[in-house]
């Protein structure tokens, strides 16, 4: 599947699209909470330039166009289906290390992967707003 580039509420991808409206209705709305946190954010980091969405491993997905600005966000229902949302991260980067040194005692971890977001309540945003930046920023900063 070729990525389709993303910015604001609508679907450049019908197939993504599918994607979103195949979750019950709590979990797509949470899915669609976080992938406008993913689309605003990179919108306030000119450095990111154009965001791709695209599906892997079946789930939406989004990283920058440009080649070595960031690693790609992931999300999808965790695989437990217990009320959780999983914002997945590269395990190879050094992500998982910065978000629990950065927040922790904020989120669930599920190893050097993913975050675990709950379906009901608040979403940390700030905090939340930050990982997404430092994820699609990741490579320039390395660079850094």
């Amino acid at each position: 599947m070729n990525p389709k580039a993303v910015s604001g509420r609508e679907f450049a991808d019908a197939k993504i699209r599918q994607v979103f409206e195949s979750f019950d209705m709590p979990v797509r709305e949470r899915l669609l909470e976080l992938r406008q946190m993913i689309i605003d954010e990179a919108g306030r980091h000119p450095e990111i330039g154009e965001m791709q969405e695209t599906l892997k491993w079946g789930q939406p997905s989004y990283l920058p166009v440009k080649p070595r600005i960031g690693t790609t966000i992931r999300l999808g229902q965790h695989s437990t289906g217990a009320g959780k949302i999983g914002f997945y991260f590269s395990c190879n980067s050094t992500l998982a290390d910065d978000y629990q040194q950065l927040y922790s005692g904020v989120f669930e971890y599920e190893g050097r992967r993913a975050i675990l977001i709950d379906l009901d309540g608040q979403v940390p945003e700030k905090p939340l707003r930050h990982c997404i930046a430092l994820a699609l920023t990741y490579h320039l900063n390395k660079k850094r």
